[in-house]
């Protein structure tokens, strides 16, 4: 294939549960993934980690898995060497709240709180792990991303958009209804900011094009990977979730594997090499 960068989702893909690297889905000890691994940087093949998670979050685990780059907060920061080179995208953030975080512009509108009593249960923030993001507001519960979008609309704020970012695990700490559960990740951020947007943008900074790329994810915000890659891998585990299959088979260049989380993972990268 001539792959020269892979770009890998981290939650429910690169790792599986509670973010572990050598565990399956169903909790039993493996070396797979980290066999993968290595055999990706032996090819010599750069590796890039798409993630939801912060700036912080996404450069550290890069250092630990030995990757070239990383995108945080899904698609908003681009970086590399070890975090020293930063791009930030702002996307469809209006020109007059120019210069400012989209998250200080929605704390000073009160979107987050207006949404939160429109869906009371069924939507709050995802706690503690919101608490430093920059460009999106992270949050968690189960509601309509696309009515939310036209909430966001009516409102006048519809340079916001609601996006799907995967199912996680019900825990003790969550204050929703039995309705929302299982819950799932959204961020609410400016339209146009998107994990594929960030890619493109970085192939470019490396003098590379889709041909010269794969991307791994579990999500639906992962799809938005496909049409800057020549390849998009989505893990069992995701392919399997609501509505994902109509999904799917919008996207042509897209493959499943055959099995979830890590395990999927090291045979995407494994044929990718």
């Amino acid at each position: 294939m001539g792959t020269r960068v892979v770009y890998t989702d981290l939650d429910g893909t690169m790792v599986g549960p509670r973010g572990s690297f050598w565990h399956t889905a169903g909790r039993d000890l493996t070396d797979d993934p980290a066999l993968a691994l290595h055999d990706l940087h032996r090819a010599g093949v750069a590796l890039v980690l798409v993630s939801g998670r912060t700036f912080e979050q996404v450069v550290e685990a890069a250092r630990i898995f030995a990757a070239d780059g990383a995108i945080a907060e899904l698609g908003s920061v681009v970086s590399w060497d070890v975090g020293r080179g930063v791009h930030r995208l702002t996307g469809a953030l209006p020109d007059e709240y120019a210069g400012r975080t989209p998250m200080e512009v929605m704390a000073e509108l009160g979107v987050v709180e207006e949404l939160l009593a429109r869906h009371p249960g069924r939507l709050e923030w995802h706690a503690p792990w919101h608490a430093t993001h920059l460009t999106d507001a992270l949050l968690r519960g189960r509601v309509d991303p696309l009515g939310v979008d036209a909430e966001l609309a009516e409102r006048g704020v519809g340079w916001l958009t609601l996006k799907d970012n995967g199912a996680i695990p019900a825990t003790s700490r969550m204050t929703l209804a039995p309705e929302a559960l299982p819950p799932r990740v959204y961020h609410l951020m400016p339209r146009g900011i998107s994990k594929g947007a960030a890619i493109a943008w970085d192939l470019e900074r490396r003098g590379l094009g889709p041909a010269d790329a794969v991307a791994i994810g579990d999500s639906v915000s992962d799809l938005e990977m496909a049409p800057a890659v020549d390849r998009l891998w989505i893990t069992a585990n995701g392919a399997t979730v609501d509505g994902m299959a109509d999904l799917l088979a919008a996207v042509p260049n897209v493959t499943v594997t055959d099995a979830p989380m890590g395990e999927g993972w090291a045979q995407a990268v494994r044929a990718s090499l």
